[in-house]
């Protein structure tokens, strides 16, 4: 494998930019993150750099859905909750918006690595 420094948001799992098994692990990964229903679609296999796309997207939506999942929910729940487990969903939420925006950066940094690696490089038909 190559040396090079990686940043700290990039995933144990997935190889080096420029080693052999960079694509392969990378999708792997990121397919991991994605509901299991993607992995039917043979083009997002083909090309890692529009299944990192979608990654980061998809992770993007859910970010967003749990900021305003912890924005309502004392309001949403206050009637249906004792005041505990209203406690616990919110600091469920916190854990879900870090865990998710650390992933998130991952996926920026695969993102990023898959795309400066097809820079220049055309794409045939049919390949």
């Amino acid at each position: 494998m190559p040396d090079q420094s990686l940043s700290s948001d990039w995933p144990a799992s997935v190889h080096p930019p420029g080693s052999d098994s960079f694509e392969r692990t990378a999708a792997v990964w990121l397919f991991d993150l994605l509901p299991a229903d993607y992995r039917l679609h043979g083009v997002l296999r083909r090309y890692p750099v529009a299944l990192s796309r979608l990654a980061r997207q998809h992770l993007t939506a859910v970010l967003a859905a749990t900021r305003e999942g912890y924005r309502t929910a004392r309001v949403d729940l206050r009637a249906h909750l004792p005041p505990h487990a209203l406690e616990q969903v919110m600091r469920a939420y916190q854990a879900e918006g870090r865990r998710t925006a650390a992933v998130l950066r991952s996926v920026e940094a695969v993102d990023a690595a898959l795309s400066s690696r097809r820079d220049g490089e055309a794409y045939e038909e049919g390949a």
